[in-house]
């Protein structure tokens, strides 16, 4: 019988130092920079305000205030697939997640109205787990269909839970002499072999970043560079987090 993998703190980190080893370097082609300028319709007037509106930033600055990338690892596993982060000041929301988008079904029999389902892992705010999918509404109709979700929200499945920061986390590490949540030496290696030739030549050559507006999702261009990795955005979509419901008494 087969051995089953390990599953112990080195050996997970062997297999992350793994997974940077096979990540080329980043390039610009794979790149969207932006700087966020001010919206004059907004009511709010912190969002008519650009970058370069703050009288602390130099005139003409071409720092960025958003980054899309698009990684790739050249392993059996995922070859192929692109691995995409987006960051940015002044977007549309704030929050922290991963979200994993699978393919397309093939053979769809709904003419092309059903939109990919998605798993979202939600770090803050509101912690929360959930699978975003297409269903069909309650009825006799076999094309009427709706995107709902599947949802483990922490706050409102473990009422009272006191989920512990993440710095409290590596504190106690720290007093346990645990290195499970630290970053290893060869793994910020590779890390910084990965992103710091780009970050030379941002330096170096000062690329214009693209506008975008306060509030806004980002550059247009972030989202062509997404759609052009096979990644679709429908923003049809919102997810809210479960209202808590009183305890019972």
């Amino acid at each position: 019988m087969e051995k089953p993998p390990s599953t112990s703190p080195d050996d997970i980190r062997d297999e992350k130092v793994k997974v940077l080893k096979s990540t080329p370097i980043l390039t610009m082609e794979d790149v969207i920079l932006g700087q966020y300028e001010g919206d004059p319709s907004s009511e709010d007037p912190e969002a008519r305000l650009g970058y370069l509106d703050d009288p602390t930033v130099p005139a003409g600055s071409t720092c960025p205030t958003f980054a899309a990338a698009v990684l790739r690892i050249n392993n059996e596993r995922w070859d192929g697939v692109p691995f995409i982060l987006k960051c940015g000041k002044a977007l549309n929301e704030r929050k922290a997640e991963v979200r994993i988008q699978y393919r397309d079904v093939p053979g769809d029999i709904f003419g092309g109205s059903a939109v990919r389902n998605e798993l979202v892992i939600r770090v803050q705010p509101n912690e929360s787990v959930y699978a975003k999918v297409m269903t069909k509404t309650p009825g006799m109709s076999m094309t009427s269909l709706e995107e709902t979700e599947l949802d483990l929200t922490y706050k409102s499945r473990y009422k009272g839970a006191r989920l512990p920061e993440a710095y409290e986390r590596l504190i106690l590490d720290v007093f346990v002499g645990s290195q499970m949540h630290f970053v290893r030496s060869d793994e910020l290696a590779e890390a910084w072999r990965i992103f710091t030739p780009i970050l030379h030549q941002i330096q170096n050559e000062k690329p214009v970043p693209l506008k975008y507006k306060y509030g806004s999702r980002g550059p247009p261009e972030a989202d062509e560079l997404l759609a052009n990795n096979n990644f679709k955005f429908t923003g049809r979509y919102k997810w809210t987090a479960p209202a808590l419901s009183p305890k019972k008494s």
